[in-house]
């Protein structure tokens, strides 16, 4: 088992991490990642996508530092091209992906996370940062950048410089989550939030995602011609139609993505 799974129920499609002892990946699970990824973005019926974990005490380590040491350079560089990849492909997906993080999420674990849409995070005695300056490195798939552009260039800079690790109270004072739920009820708050998600307007969520990605590394008069024609995009869409109906009907809406 490369310790990578995919399910969908209910418009959840749900990627699951389960390479005990600590979710730490290698190539294969990457390349897992990576399919589960794919499978993801083109199910149907998979409306919200949530990486979650099996584990109950990480979300996900980062690389397997044992086989790292133990792998030649250049297969671990196939490795950090694929992590790449796997991340890019999270971001480039017209889909919402959303970490629900409950245990230790640190160095890669937490690049996966801060490549996802939305974090939602349960309290609860685990660490969260990237250590890589520790090791001698830096970190490898975005971490840095993404980490910077979520919370600010001072205190991400702060965070990998010293490499030091947070818990979950202090990553959610700086912007690190987007909700921060009480441990004991996380599931099932994890899944009204992302069940809260499924019935939106696909096309227009996916446009939402590309506008405020793309919007945030323009100019403003540029960032606002590009929210000019995402929306034009979508006036003549039948989810637009759709959504007009059934407010002056007075009723729930039925998207279709199309």
């Amino acid at each position: 088992m490369n310790g990578v799974e995919y399910a969908c129920k209910e418009g959840i499609g749900r990627i699951t991490f389960n390479r005990p002892k600590a979710n730490a990946y290698d190539l294969p699970f990457h390349e897992a990642f990576s399919d589960a990824i794919k499978t993801a973005d083109t199910d149907a019926g998979a409306r919200v996508i949530v990486i979650q974990s099996a584990l109950d005490k990480f979300f996900c380590a980062g690389a397997d530092i044992k086989v790292f040491a133990d792998s030649d350079t250049e297969t671990n560089k196939k490795m950090v091209e694929q992590a790449r990849a796997n991340l890019a492909a999270i971001e480039a997906s017209g889909k919402i992906f959303i970490a629900a993080i409950s245990g230790h999420c640190l160095g890669g674990g937490l690049e996966i996370a801060l490549a996802c849409d939305i974090r939602l995070a349960a309290k609860g005695n685990y660490t969260l940062g990237l250590p890589e300056v520790k090791l001698g490195l830096t970190p490898g798939n975005g971490g840095s950048q993404r980490l910077a552009r979520l919370i600010g260039p001072a205190r991400a800079l702060e965070l990998c410089v010293s490499g030091r690790s947070i818990d979950p109270d202090e990553a959610n004072e700086l912007g690190l989550f987007s909700r921060l739920f009480k441990a004991g009820s996380f599931e099932t708050a994890v899944e009204t939030y992302a069940g809260g998600l499924v019935p939106g307007a696909p096309l227009a969520m996916a446009a939402l995602k590309r506008g405020i990605q793309k919007g945030a590394e323009l100019p403003l008069a540029e960032g606002l011609a590009l929210e000019t024609q995402l929306v034009d995009d979508l006036y003549d869409t039948e989810d637009a139609a759709e959504g007009f109906r059934a407010f002056v009907e007075k009723r729930a809406p039925v998207y279709r993505g199309c």
